[in-house]
């Protein structure tokens, strides 16, 4: 995994509107808040989502804006997106590109059989695109807040 103060690794991925974006298109512009979610449509990832949104105008004000990757893709994001009014962008990492870049896979044993499992997890990448926070096993209520209070201390 990924520790911070490195330089966050570039990656381009669709969007639930099959829109490529590119991490390098925030580049001294924009403070990101990566976070990587494990599938589309659960409780916990529903209500990460959701939260991100409601914060969505303080980030804006502080130059941030928020990415959700999971392996999903792009017309399950889109069906996720409009079923509970989403408004974060999510992004669509079905080949595990951006999940492998950051480290966020892991082998977990379900059903007695080992399978790789995307562990929930938050980066916040400057306007240089230097990380500044990483964190892993992330509990999804109540995180958009903390992370919003963290980049206000940036």
């Amino acid at each position: 995994m990924l520790q911070a103060g490195q330089i966050s690794p570039d990656f381009s991925l669709p969007n639930a509107d099959m829109e490529m974006v590119s991490l390098s298109g925030f580049k001294g512009k924009n403070v990101v808040v990566l976070y990587f979610y494990p599938k589309d449509d659960t409780p916990g990832c529903t209500v990460q989502a959701l939260e991100f949104g409601d914060l969505e105008e303080e980030f804006a004000k502080l130059d941030t804006v928020i990415l959700g990757i999971s392996r999903d893709d792009c017309l399950s994001h889109g069906t996720f997106r409009d079923k509970h009014g989403i408004t974060v962008q999510l992004l669509a990492d079905t080949e595990s590109e951006a999940c492998n870049l950051y480290g966020v896979l892991q082998e977990k044993e379900v059903d007695g059989r080992q399978k790789m499992s995307l562990v929930r997890s938050t980066f916040i990448i400057d306007k240089q695109g230097v990380l500044r926070h990483v964190f892993q096993g992330v509990n999804p209520r109540g995180h958009a807040a903390e992370i919003l209070k963290l980049i206000r201390g940036m």
